[in-house]
């Protein structure tokens, strides 16, 4: 087994605002929805049209989703205006500042957001 990590799901409570957040923000990271159902969306890198990465959910239980405490998702991207595109895209479409776009202590440059269901999202760019 060469993957740590099969897929990732985050929970929201509206999955039609949800799907054009992400959308929106995704398409810098070179990935587009792949897989469209009713009570999920799922994204693949545009090159991978079989390749489901990431999901935005309604929760199974029926339960209304929120955001783990601690709990935070990082996507890749190519560049580092691929992340701050991201980032500025994220912050025009109603999601929260949780780290501008900049190096950090890994030497790797990361932008911070948190979408409109307060799920803490990434895009990182490795420098090294």
């Amino acid at each position: 087994m060469s993957k740590v990590i099969g897929f990732v799901m985050v929970g929201t409570n509206d999955l039609e605002k949800s799907s054009k957040f992400y959308d929106s923000v995704l398409v810098h990271l070179g990935m587009k929805r792949v897989t469209i159902t009713e009570r999920y969306i799922g994204y693949g890198h545009s090159s991978e049209d079989s390749g489901v990465k990431f999901y935005i959910t309604k929760p199974h239980n029926k339960e209304n989703a929120n955001a783990g405490n601690g709990t935070m998702v990082a996507l890749s991207a190519e560049t580092k205006e691929a992340v701050d595109k991201f980032h500025k895209t994220a912050l025009e479409n109603g999601a929260t500042d949780e780290g501008a776009p900049g190096p950090r202590s890994d030497g790797n440059y990361y932008g911070y957001i948190r979408d409109h269901d307060g799920n803490k999202i990434t895009a990182r760019c490795l420098l090294s």
